[in-house]
């Protein structure tokens, strides 16, 4: 009975989870280039269930030879093993400033593989993003908005020297008379990246962008959350259902063991 405990707490723990997850995405619908977690869930290891006894056999010493008899699979529950970006690509907003960027009609050669921007964090590692909402601080610097710097194609930080700049869809910037082109990193598979929040991820980066990769950066646009607000809203309250079931179990363990102690347990 203590297993069931632990099975029905396990599920409800679980469900919890998911809906913190689901909670995060809706609360990210309207965050440039927010990437939606997916919930990865997954059954502890089943138990084999076997019941021990013991049987005479017809000798003169009277020997007992244990027996094994099968009774069959017990499930342990159920946990969160990892949460997971779903990195499909969002759709445009036209924001129609001029700092504001997007990263569109994407198309890599390898199935989990996609394009970022490319920017310095305070302690100077790079860091990746897909949230082009770019501002331009008080040094003329082009930073994200927690001032993080966005770098070029030699890894330093894009001095806009308050000038206005076009953004050229292969990712140039012609700023004045010069042209400084944006540092785009590419990663094979999205799945070995690590998420560290304000759209930021960290991983290993490909040395160079594949030479079929067709992209194209448009200017005054930012890329959406690909956050679906009605799916989102279903699968919560399934994940809702769910908790109320596993509760109910819960509950009912409970019942039985209260009249297993307090009733059964006082006739003996």
């Amino acid at each position: 009975m203590l297993r069931g405990f632990y099975a029905a707490a396990s599920g409800m723990i679980t469900q919890q989870r998911q809906q913190e997850a689901l909670s995060n995405n809706l609360a990210n619908v309207n965050t440039p280039g927010y990437k939606a977690d997916q919930v990865a869930i997954r059954a502890f290891p089943e138990m084999l269930m076997q019941k021990i006894d013991a049987r005479k056999t017809p000798t003169t010493s009277s020997m007992n030879i244990p027996q094994n008899q099968l009774i069959g699979s017990l499930n342990t529950g159920a946990y969160v093993q990892e949460y997971v970006p779903d990195f499909k690509t969002g759709a445009l907003n036209q924001t129609y400033l001029p700092t504001d960027m997007a990263i569109d009609h994407q198309q890599v050669p390898d199935e989990n593989g996609s394009l970022f921007f490319t920017v310095q964090n305070n302690a100077g590692d790079l860091r990746l993003t897909r949230n082009g909402n770019f501002t331009i601080d008080g040094e003329g610097m082009l930073v994200t908005n927690e001032g993080y710097y966005v770098l070029d194609v030699n890894g330093e930080p894009i001095a806009t020297n308050d000038h206005q700049f076009t953004v050229l869809p292969d990712g140039t910037l012609q700023i004045g008379e010069e042209a400084v082109a944006l540092e785009l990193s590419y990663v094979e598979d999205t799945n070995d990246l690590e998420k560290e929040g304000n759209g930021l991820y960290a991983g290993e980066v490909a040395d160079n962008l594949p030479a079929d990769a067709i992209y194209s950066i448009r200017q005054g646009f930012l890329e959406r959350a690909n956050v679906d607000p009605g799916l989102s809203m279903t699968q919560m309250m399934e994940a809702y259902r769910l908790f109320e079931t596993n509760q109910r179990v819960l509950q009912a363990y409970d019942q039985s063991l209260d009249k297993a102690v307090n009733d059964i347990g006082r006739l003996g």
